[in-house]
């Protein structure tokens, strides 16, 4: 056990003082261990009751005190944030061991499903069942076991990492100053060698190196220190071992070397390598908050209050109410300027709408009545009112930033193979340095100090180490702003290597709403006075058939004795004639036998007759996305097989395969049917990428290697899709397609120039051709070419 948990004076868990008379206590490696109040205790024993219990063997400090009167506090929480899923803002995380026990802690919760603690954003994931589980027992936890949380908060945290990046910008100009003043005492130095300078200047120049370093040291290199700790800590070496030891061993031989009188120093290597290697970390720090400021703007895009009009339509008056409350159904005052507070129908008014933070679309939409606003799009022009059709937290953008939330919370392969070759790096690198020095002393103990610590120097694996993920992190950010959120890690790799590319028909190819493909005139006057009197006919009713005619139609016909008969069509007269729209049979009725037709055999006839005889033939069908042939072909033209998999007949799906160049196509699949070609496929060898937006495409984007749901289809889709077209287009496919090939070839070339530097260097360093400032440069240029590298993703 750790030294923490062997001195442990006062209270084992929390470490405050133990107070007179009764105390509480705890078995813990089955020994009764002494508390302060019976909280500690309570959180003690859920502690080893979880299994958790070497957590007191791993603790590197005291856990947070258990304050009863948190209780009532924290159930404020389950009010509205009890929606089964959220993330959480964990205060406290230090290593490993945390880690290890937050997840260990929350995942025996009961009813809790997952937990993933991401420990670079401190922000933990975790899906519950509402019924067996709420928030506030998930923070009563985690307080349980020592650590603050909250559920996340983007203000909040955009202020932590604000807070992260102005300490960072900090220690940089302290090493920056350092690094200069100290070179303004070094370069005379070095430059004085025909003996123009005497023992004492030199001494007094190498003295005053030393000072100025210091600030550098304590510092600015403090990060590198606490980081180095940590690793050995839990026997992980990691890069800040290397970068630490670098440090300590060129600031500890110089300091020798000072006092012993030589002239072997590097205190402006020491400066120079902490300024240049905070430079790079402040470059890769700039590129994850660039790449997160898209995401932050999706949280933040939502309302938190809305205008509602509780009397609407009697009357006008509003009420101001939090986002939250809306409920279907309340009709809410959407102002120029504002973003819609939730999903809904506009009832009244026309506008244009600015959907650029949800599709990433530069262009406003126009929209007016029964078009469907989505939450968080701004209505830029006159006000609307809007019938809320969805609470606030089930609106498209509230979905958006669950999944956003999930973004970035895993690594792709090639990111966890570059994470295992920098660990063994690390481990090689002590070993090589070692083996240099030791050579060194064999042959020349004058060089051995310097060329061991160019070794280390040099050969830090932080390229190699950023290669990938700052890379991907560029590339989200370039997505996102491009209408495409790649949810899962393996997105971009997996699209770039995929094979075959399977579409769904309705809603994904096609639009997945009817138009009016033609106007065929019988015996009426002309198409447009057919539309009239069939719009005529259909006003008010809502079937997908009825608003293709009424969108086409011009205004003017009013019907009477309208009457509706179920599946087959509408009766009703306009200007004293009656009329009937409908199928064929029910038409012929009053017109007569039904004539003969080309209709195309993907559409849905509608005819219109009256006792007089046939007027006219309207074709309805499904339409084609205006870019689809256009998807189609380029992704041909990259080397990927296209495959149309619909639910649709056969003769239908064959239809639209030939009109847009498919030459594989199969029609009447079920949801199983779709999963079972899928996986044929991918026994076969294929690289399988799906793209589906209806609920019954779920399954196979789940069994698809990869998958993108569309933007506008069912949120089952989007939950198990690996990316999201945010927008009503399929172009945003495409820019996902250029986008992961340009990823995978920077991270190559990330990765290639990583380890062609390090091959070069490492023997140069080993040889003594390399002085420790030299090394710092070759260090820091390695990382920032390798940062610079990936952000050129973002144009």
């Amino acid at each position: 056990m750790n030294a923490i948990a062997r001195e442990v004076a006062g209270c084992f868990h929390c470490g405050l003082p133990l107070p007179e008379g009764p105390r509480w206590q705890a078995r813990i490696d089955g020994a009764g261990r002494d508390m302060c109040c019976p909280g500690c205790a309570a959180a003690a024993e859920a502690i080893v009751d979880a299994g958790c219990d070497a957590y007191y063997a791993t603790r590197t400090g005291f856990g947070a005190r258990v304050e009863a009167a948190d209780a009532p506090e924290l159930a404020l929480f389950d009010e509205d944030c009890n929606a089964g899923e959220g993330s959480f803002t964990v205060e406290g995380i230090r290593c490993a061991a945390c880690v290890w026990l937050i997840e260990r802690r929350i995942d025996a919760l009961p009813g809790v499903l997952e937990a993933a603690l991401n420990v670079s954003a401190r922000r933990l994931q975790v899906r519950w069942d509402p019924g067996h589980c709420s928030v506030s027992a998930i923070l009563r936890a985690l307080r349980a076991i020592g650590y603050t949380a909250y559920p996340y908060d983007p203000r909040r945290h955009g202020e932590h990492l604000a807070r992260e990046r102005r300490a960072l910008f900090r220690q940089l100009f302290v090493a920056g100053l350092s690094m200069m003043q100290v070179m303004m005492y070094a370069v005379p130095v070095y430059m004085a060698t025909d003996g123009t300078m005497d023992a004492h200047m030199t001494a007094l120049m190498g003295w005053a190196s030393m000072l100025l370093t210091l600030p550098a040291l304590l510092y600015s290199a403090r990060p590198f220190f606490l980081g180095a700790w940590r690793d050995l800590r839990r026997g992980l070496p990691g890069m800040d071992l290397p970068v630490a030891l670098g440090i300590a061993a060129a600031f500890a031989g110089s300091t020798a070397s000072l006092l012993a009188g030589g002239a072997d120093l590097y205190f402006d290597s020491v400066t120079m390598f902490v300024f240049l290697l905070l430079a790079s970390r402040y470059l890769e720090l700039g590129a994850r908050r660039r790449a997160a400021g898209a995401l932050e703007a999706l949280q933040e895009g939502l309302p938190a209050s809305a205008q509602r009009l509780p009397r609407w339509p009697q009357e006008r008056t509003t009420e101001l109410v939090l986002a939250s409350a809306l409920r279907p159904g309340d009709a809410v005052l959407v102002a120029p300027g504002q973003a819609a507070p939730a999903d809904g129908a506009i009832v009244e008014g026309e506008t244009e709408v600015d959907l650029a933070l949800l599709t990433g679309e530069s262009r406003t939409k126009h929209m007016g009545p029964g078009d469907l606003l989505p939450g968080g799009a701004v209505n830029v022009a006159q006000p609307v009112v809007l019938r809320v059709q969805a609470a606030a937290r089930d609106s498209t953008l509230a979905l958006l930033v669950r999944l956003a939330g999930k973004a970035g919370q895993g690594k792709p392969a090639i990111a966890l193979w570059a994470d295992r070759v920098a660990a063994w790096s690390v481990v090689a690198l002590l070993v090589l340095t070692v083996l240099v020095f030791v050579s060194w002393q064999l042959v020349d103990p004058a060089r051995a100090w310097p060329a061991a610590i160019a070794v280390l120097v040099v050969t830090c694996p932080c390229a190699l180490s950023l290669a990938t993920p700052t890379a991907l992190a560029a590339a989200t950010d370039s997505l996102l702003r491009r209408g495409v959120l790649a949810v899962s890690p393996h997105t971009l790799e997996t699209f770039e290597r995929a094979t075959h590319v399977v579409f769904d028909k309705t809603g994904t190819l096609t639009l997945g709403r009817p138009r009016l493909l033609a106007a065929c005139v019988l015996n009426a006057p002309d198409a447009a006075w057919a539309l009239r009197v069939a719009a005529g006919l259909e006003a008010g009713n809502a079937h997908p058939l009825a608003r293709a005619l009424q969108a086409a139609a011009p205004p003017g016909a009013c019907a009477e004795n309208v009457s509706y008969v179920l599946g087959r069509g509408i009766g009703g007269s306009v200007d004293g004639v009656r009329y009937r729209l409908g199928s064929g049979a029910f038409v012929a009725e009053l017109a007569g036998p039904v004539p003969l037709h080309d209709a195309p055999l993907d559409a849905s006839i509608v005819w219109l007759g009256s006792g007089a005889g046939w007027l006219a033939r309207f074709d309805i069908a499904d339409a084609l996305r205006p870019e689809a042939a256009a998807v189609v072909r380029r992704l041909e033209a990259a080397g990927k097989t296209v495959v149309l998999l619909s639910g649709d007949t056969a003769e239908a799906t064959a239809a639209l395969a030939a009109q847009l160049g498919i030459k594989l196509a199969a029609g009447g699949q079920l949801p199983a049917d779709k999963l079972d070609f899928v996986r044929r496929l991918q026994g076969a060898g294929a690289v399988v990428a799906m793209v589906g937006d209806g609920s019954n495409d779920a399954a196979v984007l789940r069994g698809a290697d990869v998958s993108f749901a569309m933007g506008s289809g069912a949120p089952l889709a989007q939950l198990h899709a690996d990316g999201v077209l945010l927008g009503d287009s399929l172009a945003p496919l495409l820019d996902a397609a250029d986008t992961a090939r340009r990823t995978l070839r920077v991270i190559r070339q990330n990765l290639a120039w990583a380890s062609a530097y390090n091959l070069v260097a490492i023997p140069a360093a080993a040889a003594g051709l390399l002085n420790p400032w030299l090394s710092s440069i070759g260090m820091a240029a390695s990382s920032a070419i390798v940062v610079l590298n990936a952000l050129r993703l973002r144009t």
